[in-house]
């Protein structure tokens, strides 16, 4: 990856969990003008399948755009397990903010996702932010296809040679749904990780937010502050003495239209699937390992430039709706 200069627009289809890190995401999202949201699934993760449906939802309502899909993801990972959420950090609904019921619109069904990448075959890229239980679900029933349809999986995800965010070695999104998590990273071709080691690098302060909030063009204005704050609180009691937030869910797509954030090592990932472990993701950093001996490897995010990252969120987020 290199060159600052911004690719054209690329179409998109995210799987996410809103949440506010995937809520501030999802703006990000919608206010770039070289990112075209094709359609949004969404599901459990940070909160319930319901309340981030209603959480996505309630950001398009904001943002006027009612046409983007939203399609129904799961309700829980592929071995049937209850899910735990996590209202201490992202909120009954949206941080602060108690979404009214109403703001709640038409859902799509599970089979909407597959139809947008064969519209959009070859000229879409897929960004997961959340749990990855329905995109292993797309590899069950399309495998055979989505590697030459899709031009390249974005992932937020796992932890290398850094504790985990819900045990001392596993990340959310790989713990949450180990076996969906593995799937992907063995069956997925031109992959890109994002994981805990780059997206903590970036600590976005509260003055940052308010200027963001307080220069912002665009409807999501009063909710930027609000959110971003109740998440800050949030990290300060696990994180004492943080000085501000990570957001590690606006990272693969500022990548994904910005080449020269992002450094990469190539290795190949896989994904403990039980036990105490259950969530890490493991890869061989060891010097003497080839690339080329390993099948398929994925792109890992391993550097990132952080003033690059701050200028583009200062940039985006206070752009009026496109």
């Amino acid at each position: 990856m290199g060159g600052g200069a911004l690719r054209e627009e690329i179409n998109v289809l995210l799987f996410m969990d809103p949440g506010i890190d995937d809520a501030l995401a999802l703006m990000y999202a919608l206010l770039h003008p070289n990112i075209n949201v094709v359609g949004i699934v969404s599901g459990y993760g940070n909160v319930s399948k319901e309340d981030a449906i209603l959480n996505t939802s309630y950001v398009l309502t904001l943002a006027n755009r009612k046409d983007i899909p939203i399609i129904e993801g799961a309700k829980g990972p592929i071995t049937g397990e209850i899910s735990v959420f996590y209202p201490e950090i992202h909120g009954e609904t949206l941080g602060p903010i108690n979404v009214p019921p109403s703001f709640a619109l038409p859902v799509e069904s599970f089979s909407k996702s597959f139809e947008l990448i064969e519209t959009y075959k070859g000229n879409i890229t897929v960004i997961a932010t959340g749990r990855l239980t329905e995109l292993a679900m797309l590899f069950v029933l399309h495998g055979d296809v989505l590697n030459e349809y899709v031009n390249e999986f974005f992932i937020m995800g796992g932890a290398f040679m850094v504790p985990g965010n819900v045990t001392p070695v596993a990340e959310a999104n790989f713990h949450g749904d180990s076996i969906a998590a593995n799937v992907v990273m063995e069956r997925a071709e031109k992959v890109r990780v994002y994981p805990l080691n780059v997206t903590h690098k970036v600590i976005v302060k509260p003055e940052t937010i308010q200027k963001i909030s307080s220069t912002s063009q665009n409807p999501f204005q009063p909710l930027i502050l609000p959110i971003y704050t109740y998440y800050f609180e949030a990290y300060k009691k696990q994180w004492p003495g943080i000085q501000g937030t990570p957001i590690h869910d606006i990272v693969p797509l500022m990548a994904l239209v910005n080449d020269e954030l992002i450094q990469y090592v190539q290795r190949k990932v896989s994904v403990e699937l039980s036990g105490e472990a259950k969530g890490q993701s493991i890869a061989d950093f060891r010097p003497k390992t080839l690339v080329e001996e390993q099948k398929e490897p994925s792109y890992i995010a391993w550097g990132i430039n952080e003033q690059a990252f701050l200028k583009e969120l200062t940039t985006i987020l206070v752009r009026p709706v496109k």
